[in-house]
């Protein structure tokens, strides 16, 4: 009898171009093409830039994914893409191929939340996650703690979402105000390094006794970084930049890993998992693994390399749907840009089962 299909997983919702492939939760291989480069110029994310580059490099990459693991397009039983959300040109481009591959080989086409694909990045390289596990993503535009279950088949539930700017975007805004390069969260980790956390006061949002406990608030920190170094230079002095840097990681990171460790003992679940690009960062996976040992939580981090944006997480989502029986989407898979994460799987009958 035959095993699962390969999946070919396909991601370009933002500036990264992904191809993986993935079967029976066994990555096989994946290859990533960045357009960061083109965007770090303008301090951010350039669509127009993004969509084209996504067309220059969607055949590549997927050659290339199929190269390290040893196959061909012949091999692919399945493809799944992300639908959204997303910027929408990039999105386009991503399921516009993923249409054409599914089509030319005549296997089903999933289409998938940007979101749950991180989540199912950590199962690539630990195995199926614990039912229940509280989910911690933190990215340039997002930042929520989750409750999930069984990903492929039941409903995901929101402890709490940012209510204004994610991590990762306070990162980018901060590190602008710093004069460090973009992108901001990666360029303030390094600057961290010869840093002070404590030279600098800043607060931990949403932190109070009767503030949310699990709701997340990144604009105010933003704020008091920018003050705290317009002072400075009005002062007539240039900030101490690695201070700064290292006291803006320790906030956030100190937020981030109280919270999500409150989630997980108040909820008697004993699995916190996090993902998304700002998992990346040193300090957050680090004081994240000391509050978890400290509380009997057992920690699941992706590798680095499946932390930000990539085709293997969409291939994993991808394949944990296909063994789950769900249901292709149909051909005329459109994309959200903005789709609310609900379901992993992002297709008309999942929107309406959502609702």
């Amino acid at each position: 009898m035959a095993g699962p299909p390969v999946v070919l997983g396909i991601e370009s919702s933002c500036d990264e171009t992904g191809a993986g492939l993935v079967r029976d939760g066994v990555l096989l291989g994946h290859a990533v093409a960045s357009s960061m480069e083109e965007h770090a110029r303008y301090g951010g994310v350039v669509p127009e830039i993004a969509a084209r580059a996504h067309v220059q490099a969607m055949a590549p990459v997927v050659q290339e994914a199929l190269g390290r693991a040893g196959l061909t397009l012949a091999d692919v039983g399945a493809v799944a893409v992300t639908a959204g959300p997303g910027l929408s040109g990039a999105l386009q481009v991503g399921v516009a191929a993923a249409k054409g591959y599914a089509y030319s080989l005549g296997v089903p086409l999933y289409g998938v939340h940007h979101l749950a694909g991180h989540v199912a990045a950590a199962t690539l390289d630990g195995g199926p996650l614990p039912n229940p596990s509280v989910v911690l993503i933190v990215s340039g535009g997002h930042t929520s703690l989750l409750l999930v279950r069984d990903l492929a088949r039941d409903p995901i539930v929101h402890l709490g979402d940012t209510l204004d700017d994610a991590a990762g975007e306070c990162f980018d805004k901060v590190a602008r105000i710093l004069h460090l390069p973009y992108p901001g969260g990666p360029a303030v980790d390094r600057a961290a390094r010869d840093g002070d956390p404590a030279a600098v006061r800043l607060p931990r949002p949403l932190s109070g006794p009767n503030d949310p406990p699990y709701a997340f608030s990144f604009s105010g920190l933003k704020t008091a970084a920018a003050r705290w170094v317009e002072g400075r230079r009005a002062a007539g002095t240039e900030p101490h930049v690695p201070d700064a840097a290292a006291a803006l990681q320790e906030a956030i990171a100190d937020t981030l890993t109280r919270k999500a460790v409150r989630a997980c003992t108040d909820h008697g679940i004993d699995t916190l998992v996090v993902v998304g690009g700002v998992a990346a960062n040193s300090r957050v996976r680090a004081l994240t693994e000391q509050r978890c040992a400290a509380a009997g939580i057992t920690l699941r981090v992706p590798a680095l390399g499946l932390c930000t944006d990539n085709g293997a997480m969409v291939a994993a989502i991808g394949d944990l749907l296909v063994r789950s029986g769900a249901g292709p989407a149909p051909m005329d898979l459109s994309v959200d840009p903005s789709a609310p994460l609900e379901y992993a799987a992002l297709t008309p009958r999942a929107t309406a089962r959502a609702a």
